[in-house]
């Protein structure tokens, strides 16, 4: 559905993704990194947990750093994660950086992800963390 294309297809670094679509998305992603990390809670109560956080650090690793940008979630409510410079992919690297934020940005009553209300380039702590900005497609 989303692939690396030419810039048509990605809005303008300069546009950003709205607060209620971000939480769309991470409500849905958040449901099915949920679901598939509870059956493996249950099937190995000592162990599922860990493995549920490896769970959602693939996904988001994953999903985020690939071209697309978007894991389902991202895809349904029509944005992606880019590069803030160069509006491209920001890399699996980078996208493990992004995840590992995101439980800072969780941490402190998740102020790391009210931040893009008040932030001159919309963005949450773990954005700021990859030096990526979330943007709406046109796809």
């Amino acid at each position: 559905m989303y692939e690396a294309g030419p810039a048509s297809a990605v809005a303008s670094t300069s546009e950003r993704a709205g607060f209620w679509r971000r939480l769309a998305a991470a409500l849905i992603d958040g449901l099915i990194v949920g679901l598939v990390s509870g059956i493996f809670e249950a099937l190995s109560p000592r162990s599922g947990y860990l493995f549920g956080i490896l769970v959602a650090a693939t996904y988001f690793t994953y999903f985020e750093g690939g071209p697309a940008g978007a894991g389902f979630g991202k895809r349904a409510m029509r944005i992606r994660v880019v590069d803030l410079d160069s509006g491209g992919p920001i890399g699996y690297g980078r996208a493990f950086i992004r995840y590992v934020g995101r439980i800072v940005s969780a941490f402190v009553l998740y102020l790391g992800y009210l931040w893009m209300l008040w932030d001159r380039e919309r963005q949450c702590w773990h954005d700021k963390f990859a030096n990526d900005v979330v943007v709406p497609t046109y796809e």
